[in-house]
């Protein structure tokens, strides 16, 4: 997989980040859009604006896009990042969050003759991976979502991050940021009642918090761990981390390429779907389908989950 590395620039009013040819900010935001009840960002006049803690800096941004492409961000309220490093992690975050750093001009030639992707490479070019760059949160909602519908799951982390979250006002509106491991790992399972998550989920949330406070995982660990199955292994063997939420996070937040949760049920749903058939496809046929996406797993998922929305 080839990658890009970062470009961007500051402007008087903010930055601008450059992002590659295969890259359509309006095909994303459709994707964003997808649950009125998202609690992290506000999308509005094909722009969103997010909070973000960066170097124990709380910043609001407004991000939009020049002609589809160039992103733009802007400071809002009083708090605007004082030194250059700021700007830099800043840049770092939205490039990760959009996965700004993947040429996806491999993934369009394979799609282009795939059964399942070739429509859908065309659908929705320019669409990207939206990331969750931080690894916690990014486990934390895969515990969330695990063997509920995505509406409650929506619901779920809304409690949360309303209960254990910071954040900063502006114009009158909240907006709001997920609480970090150290918050959740001081917690007891009584504390998360009133959040109406399974008993196991608020332990499997304490457990992971805990393991990021204290240390004892990071993403620089998972990353080290050199390919998506080790990875695997090593977060399998977490409590409450089975196959399914390890290889959303590696997709998500770690960004290995061949991660493929083969048994989502947003993922047959879709497949039967596209096919027209009245019943959801067996293993051995996703892996039969799958034997093109070599080192595409990851995107080919995400693009096969885009048509439910």
């Amino acid at each position: 997989m080839s990658t890009h590395s970062i470009k961007w620039k500051e402007d008087e009013n903010g930055l601008i980040i450059f992002t590659p040819d295969e890259f359509s900010f309006l095909e994303n935001l459709r994707y964003l859009s997808r649950s009125a009840n998202e609690c992290l960002y506000e999308i509005s006049h094909q722009k969103i604006r997010r909070a973000l803690s960066i170097k124990n800096e709380k910043l609001l941004l407004e991000i939009s896009a020049v002609s589809d492409k160039l992103l733009y961000v802007q400071f809002l309220g009083d708090h605007e990042p004082v030194t250059y490093q700021a700007k830099a992690s800043i840049a770092a975050y939205i490039h990760d969050w959009f996965d700004l750093g993947t040429s996806l001009i491999p993934f369009y030639e394979m799609a282009r003759t795939d059964l399942l992707l070739h429509k859908l490479a065309n659908q929705f070019f320019g669409l990207r991976i939206l990331g969750i760059p931080d690894l916690f949160e990014a486990l934390a909602w895969g515990i969330l979502g695990q063997q509920i519908n995505l509406t409650y799951a929506y619901t779920l982390k809304r409690r949360l991050v309303e209960k254990y979250g910071d954040y900063l006002e502006y114009d009158g509106t909240k907006y709001w940021l997920f609480p970090a491991a150290e918050t959740i790992a001081g917690l007891m399972v009584e504390d998360l009642a009133d959040l109406k998550m399974t008993v196991k989920k608020c332990e499997y949330l304490i457990d992971v918090a805990r393991l990021i406070a204290n240390g004892e995982l990071s993403k620089e660990d998972l990353l080290n761990e050199g390919d998506v199955k080790s990875a695997e292994k090593r977060l399998t063997r977490i409590r409450g981390i089975g196959p399914w939420t390890a290889h959303y996070v590696l997709m998500r937040c770690l960004r290995f390429p061949s991660a493929f949760p083969i048994d989502d049920v947003g993922l047959h749903n879709s497949i039967k779907l596209i096919l027209g058939s009245e019943k959801k496809p067996t293993k051995e046929e996703i892996l039969k389908y799958s034997g093109a996406w070599k080192n595409w797993e990851s995107y080919a998922t995400f693009y096969l989950w885009r048509v439910l929305y």
